[in-house]
């Protein structure tokens, strides 16, 4: 090709970055091209929040323009700022690799609280403009404050280090691509599975004009297409809600063992809680209707989870935020073994929020450089509140494949199991050497006696213990649906006669909260 090609974009050091970026590859390809910088309205208006702004496209339609003009030739946006369907005249002829989903916590270092969740302190002022970031923000911590946050990267941080906040969030992308020095703060990484992250964040779209075929045929050899599978499913279910960025709704979809996994956080707004789904499917045809449809039948129910909840209980919040009627009624109760001493080993591993109380709670003596492995998320936090970090987190709901992997983590080294007394072990049949293991009983847990059982449309155990307790006062009807919380808790479930279990993706309040969601 022997025309010069213009590349459009934003102006912004991390918009910039993304251009250079793509230019580096245009010129690899053979062509030549320059940049020019164009004024968005997003740029141009930094003091609303982005729900406060008209329409949608705030910062691609002035670069859209432009192509259209045929002042550029090739538009680089971030993907997730662009409307799911381009102008008339317009196409997508490319996306990127995807750089990492996540979202970015930042937290002044005077502001951290390793106990609490996301690691700042209670009554934190956040800084976001994002409406489906404050709505997620809010289900898991109702005591913060929020306060709009607007500006370019850089910008944003300087306002944190300038303390107009304890904390912000950021695109973990947008971060890692500017290289910017955070050791100044603690940095909290958030699993997109449970922080759900915009449609097709990380990813960029290179947009051209439809009828610009030689243009095309240079630039499509950048096309990602396993990304374009993906985050094709993010933004149909974007686009079936006929949203734009400031729409409070998460999608993250990945492609594993053939399968896509689907997770969706939607509210009606910023202020309210969300509805949570996880959706499995082998094939991405037809899936972003059954997401979209199912999230707008949801209609609350009468549940029963066998925990006691606390008033900052997410799936108690987000469910009764929804219309459920949650009741939290634990069947058994726990009571602290003594422990005499506690042996000498490389590794602690925690199978429950109990067994970390129990054990830390008789102040145990244990080298400095011992690490910790943990079942799951609540486990781990559970575990900070000690003032202790998790080397390893278990993040399914499969116990045995947790065991693996864990075992994997291990290698030669010891490890120490404080336990149930009459605990399971599944994690410990998934070693193959015994000998370099210890089981430690720190509690045991008491049926109880005098509790009624209310009656619910949904139930959900979190314990073969409380399966066994429950059944001792009653069984489960026939029209009541029921979720286990893994599959230990699902087979004795199925010893006592009860089918069509259902599991979560994560055991944990979150991945029990979308299974009752998804019923």
């Amino acid at each position: 090709m022997e025309r010069k090609i213009i590349i459009g974009s934003r102006g912004s050091d991390l918009a910039l970055w993304q251009a250079n970026h793509i230019l580096r590859k245009v010129q690899k390809l053979g062509l030549t091209a320059e940049l020019k910088i164009i004024t968005t309205q997003g740029d141009a208006i930094q003091d609303l929040s982005f729900d406060k702004l008209e329409g949608k496209g705030f910062f691609t339609k002035e670069i859209e323009d432009a192509l259209l003009k045929k002042e550029i030739d090739l538009a680089v946006h971030s993907h997730k700022d662009l409307p799911t369907t381009s102008p008339e005249g317009l196409k997508i002829a490319a996306v990127s690799e995807r750089e990492d989903a996540a979202e970015l916590v930042l937290i002044r270092k005077e502001c951290v609280d390793i106990g609490q969740k996301f690691a700042f302190k209670k009554n934190a002022i956040v800084g976001t403009s994002s409406a489906r970031r404050k709505s997620q923000l809010l289900a898991f911590r109702n005591d913060i404050k929020m306060e709009d946050l607007r500006g370019n990267v850089p910008t944003r941080i300087q306002k944190l280090r300038d303390k107009k906040y304890d904390a912000i969030m950021l695109a973990a992308a947008g971060v890692e691509r500017l290289h910017i020095d955070l050791s100044e703060f603690k940095v909290v990484r958030l699993d997109p599975k449970e922080f759900i992250p915009a449609p097709a964040q990380g990813v960029l779209g290179l947009q051209i004009r439809e009828d610009d075929h030689e243009l095309f045929e240079y630039i499509n050899k950048l096309n990602s297409e396993k990304v374009e599978d993906i985050i094709g499913v993010e933004r149909k279910v974007l686009n079936l809600f006929d949203g734009g960025c400031q729409l409070p709704l998460g999608v993250y979809c990945i492609k594993e063992d053939n399968k896509f996994k689907v997770w969706t956080s939607k509210a009606d707004a910023w202020d309210t809680m969300p509805k949570r789904l996880y959706f499995e499917s082998f094939t991405d045809e037809g899936l972003a209707i059954k997401i979209v449809n199912a999230l707008n039948t949801i209609k609350g129910k009468s549940v029963l989870i066998t925990r006691d909840l606390k008033g900052d209980s997410f799936f108690k919040n987000v469910l009764e935020g929804n219309g459920y009627k949650v009741q939290g009624v634990s069947f058994i109760e726990i009571k602290s073994v003594k422990i005499s001493n506690v042996p000498p080993t490389d590794w602690v591993f925690f199978a429950s929020s109990n067994a970390v109380d129990h054990f830390f709670g008789q102040n145990p003596e244990l080298k400095p450089k011992t690490k910790f492995g943990v079942i799951g998320k609540s486990t781990e936090l559970e575990l900070k509140k000690h003032n202790r970090n998790a080397a390893f987190v278990g993040s399914i709901n499969d116990t045995k494949v947790v065991g693996k992997k864990f075992a994997k983590a291990v290698g030669e080294e010891t490890v120490l199991f404080p336990q149930a007394k009459g605990g399971l072990r599944t994690v410990q049949q998934q070693f193959t050497d015994a000998a370099k293991l210890t089981d430690l009983v720190v509690y045991e847990t008491v049926k109880k006696e005098n509790e009624k059982l209310p009656e619910v449309e949904v139930l959900v155990f979190t314990s073969p213990s409380n399966v066994v307790s429950y059944f001792e006062k009653g069984k489960v009807s026939a029209d009541q649906k029921v979720i286990a919380i893994g599959k230990s808790t699902e087979k004795k479930l199925l010893e006592l006669g009860v089918e069509n279990v259902l599991l979560p993706a994560s055991f944990d309040e979150v991945g029990l909260a979308e299974a009752v969601f998804g019923i």
